[in-house]
């Protein structure tokens, strides 16, 4: 065996003599990148960066190496893990492999010099490709039509997302041109950048853990059970690469993604062609510099052997192929002065610490704060404040401090501990058993009441326009609020004797506060800021129960019965409407004249015209889509996101997408926008008016839809 082989393939036989010390960190550094793995593939919530996860593996991987007979078959590095639970198992049709990684151009030089030795006298050249830092997927099509999509899993089997892969616009359900009779095809699904902030500013909101970075919030997106989340999430792909291929042939990489092109696979935009080392080490310098402007999350540029069948003559081994390998691009990182540690209270009474920087430029920004996120994380990682710190943006989006820089500690640095009283109101502070959380349970709390009255006045929760941060806060200095429903008592005078506020500005805030009294019940819901609760499983509830009061008396049988409400959530709600302050201004909002679900005398009526009947809408509609939901549920029917066999109606607006197709294939009825119009003004016209007498225009409606 020569020396490459020996590297490549571990002699489990070899018998040498190890001590028990080394054998206790093997086993350490296995059982922490274990937990990494779990925390990453299972959670999508990991705790270190990529970087520091490759040093444990690269020092795990070096000892084994370097000792055969430490390395076993259930080792991290003889294995592979992304397995999401809830989703049936299947075979790729090819193994479907990782990479090796590297840091370093001296490793990539190396890699060439073996490629050379192994193809003696041949001249390889190579493609260089960004590498997406997304979830690895195999697509399957059958004569052109998508037919399963696969995560990686363990390389020989993977958690069939079919359903999930469909909702992604950019992955086509269908090939264009001429068609091979069978293409598995490799790629990565990834959330954009900013469509990643927008998420986790969403999931803050409702008090939802963070995602870390951009290839978390995917997995964590991907792994949805509802595919109607996955597509609102607005996931994307990016295909290089194959592993079955049947009725075509292709020379080199270059011709397979031009050919991925044209199918009408989203591919790379920027892939370099290069035939020498320094070809190689010069397009990784170039992808580099300009990554950051990316759309998605790239963590490095992957070196492929360009002819294809090269490939197949180099082979790979058990775990990687060995006409590849991914240079990893070490994070952006600055190093400042921890100059204090300050503490958030959030809407919920969460205590935050936040780290106080001396401003430094990192990747294009001033960064001066970061978050710390706990105790436990101080502790763990020492920071101290006082302390020279690295910071990086983790994902390229969020600044992140990674560690401390210990060679420049004087000793004059101060250790930091969480208050036990909340730096807001000065109340005691709680730790929940197994939270580590710290909690200011002071339902008056001065910074937990500000960020309650602007999320309640927030865009995607009652909307009330104007009502901004600052304004907020004056308002709360003024004594002008002491809680939410003092919105709804606010009066002109008492808004003019406010500096820099104008008749007219006072005029549209107390207009936009009047309006808000009369929003969706699920609107009102999401505004009450209900821990886990966010506007999906707000509509669902809303849906389901019709008015405030049902959900508050609703036991929590009943409330795990709503689709997509699990144990967790119904506790959050029974506990929510449980507190006294709680009850208390419920009351006071019902007074204020807020509704909460009564029934809009401009809708249907509730005599049961849609009573038993069950509505999915498809395409955009000339109405908001809120309106036409709450048309539908106010007159007994309910809507669902995806059409079954127990769809009564599919209700379809301009550019219907694929529920069009189900809905004809399963014999659910089609109502145009325009028919369902007509019906709703019949009603407010007729009291006589009956469902069956629509029975026959859906009936014509729908053949109308065959017709076309």
């Amino acid at each position: 065996m020569n020396e490459q082989q020996s590297l490549l393939f571990p002699d489990f036989s070899k018998k040498e003599e190890i001590s028990p010390e080394l054998k206790e960190h093997v086993m350490g550094l296995r059982r922490q990148i274990q937990d990494h793995d779990q925390r990453y593939y299972n959670h999508a919530a990991p705790a270190i960066s990529d970087y520091q996860y490759d040093q444990l593996y690269s020092e795990l991987l070096g000892l084994e190496r370097a000792h055969p007979s430490l390395c076993t078959e259930d080792s991290p590095t003889q294995r592979l893990l992304e397995r999401a639970e809830g989703f049936q198992r299947a075979s790729h049709r090819v193994p479907m492999q990782s990479l090796e990684n590297t840091y370093s151009e001296d490793e990539v030089r190396h890699f060439i010099k073996r490629l050379e030795k192994l193809l003696p006298e041949e001249k390889i050249s190579f493609t260089i490709e960004p590498k997406i830092d997304g979830v690895a997927i195999s697509l399957l099509y059958e004569h052109g039509v998508l037919v399963r999509g696969l995560t990686r899993g363990d390389g020989s089997r993977g958690d069939d997302v079919t359903a999930n892969i469909k909702m992604i616009s950019t992955i086509p359900k269908k090939l264009e041109g001429p068609l091979p009779s069978l293409l598995e095809v490799r790629g990565e699904i990834y959330l954009s950048k900013k469509k990643f902030l927008q998420l986790n500013a969403q999931r803050e909101e409702v008090g939802l853990t963070l995602f870390a970075n951009p290839r978390n919030a995917a997995a964590g997106s991907l792994k949805q059970l509802d595919p109607e989340i996955v597509k609102e999430r607005h996931l994307e792909a990016i295909f290089y690469g194959f592993g079955a291929l049947e009725g075509i042939t292709l020379r080199t990489q270059v011709e397979l993604i031009k050919q991925l092109k044209d199918w009408g696979l989203p591919t790379h935009r920027s892939i370099q062609y290069a035939s020498s080392e320094e070809e190689v080490l010069e397009a990784i310098k170039c992808l580099g510099n300009v990554r950051e402007d990316y759309t998605f999350q790239t963590d490095g540029a992957v070196i492929k052997v360009n002819l294809l069948n090269q490939r197949q003559r180099l082979g790979s081994t058990s775990k990687a192929p060995r006409w590849a390998i991914a240079f990893k691009y070490r994070a952006q990182e600055a190093q400042t002065r921890l100059l204090g540690i300050t503490i958030q209270v959030g809407r919920s009474g969460i205590l935050t610490p936040v780290a106080e920087l001396e401003p430094v430029s990192l990747a294009g920004s001033k960064i001066s704060r970061a978050t710390l996120h706990n105790q436990e994380e101080i502790k763990r990682r020492d920071f101290r404040v006082g302390d020279y710190v690295l910071i990086e943006k983790a994902g390229e989006v969020i600044p992140v401090v990674t560690a401390v820089c210990y060679e420049k500690r004087s000793g004059q640095e101060k250790e930091f501990q969480m208050p036990t009283i909340c730096p807001s109101c000065h109340q005691p502070v709680v730790q929940y058993e197994g939270e580590v959380a710290l909690r200011c349970i002071n339902e008056h709390c001065p910074q937990q009441l500000q960020r309650r009255i602007e999320y309640f006045a927030s865009r995607q929760a009652m909307n009330i326009a104007g009502l901004g941060e600052a304004l907020v806060a004056q308002l709360l200095k003024c004594g002008l609020l002491r809680s939410v429903a003092d919105l709804y008592v606010l009066r002109s005078e008492q808004l003019l004797s406010l500096e820099r506020f104008g008749e007219k500005s006072a005029t549209n805030l107390l207009r936009s506060i009047d309006q808000s009294r009369s929003r969706p019940l699920w609107r009102l819901l999401v505004a009450l800021g209900i821990p886990h609760i966010g506007r999906r499983a707000a509509q669902k509830l809303a849906g389901e129960f019709s008015t405030l009061d049902k959900i508050m008396t609703a036991s929590l049988q009943e409330l795990t019965a709503v689709e997509e409400i699990g144990e967790m959530m119904a506790q959050s709600i029974h506990h929510y409407f449980s507190q006294p302050g709680v009850k208390k201004m419920i009351e006071q909002l019902r007074q204020l004249g807020v509704q909460f679900g009564e029934i809009d005398p401009h809708l249907l009526s509730s005599e049961g015209l849609l009573e038993g009947t069950l509505w999915v809408i498809t395409g955009t509609l000339s109405q908001p889509r809120d309106k036409v939901v709450a048309a539908i549920r106010s007159a007994g029917g309910k809507v669902n996101s995806s059409i079954s066999s127990r769809t009564t109606y599919l209700l379809t607006g301009e550019n219907p997408g694929s529920k069009l197709l189900q809905a004809q294939k399963l014999g659910v009825s089609i109502l145009k926008e325009e028919m369902f119009s007509q019906m709703l003004q019949e009603q407010r016209e007729s009291s006589y008016f009956r469902i069956n007498q629509c029975s026959t225009a859906v009936r014509s409606c729908s053949n109308h839809h065959d017709a076309q």
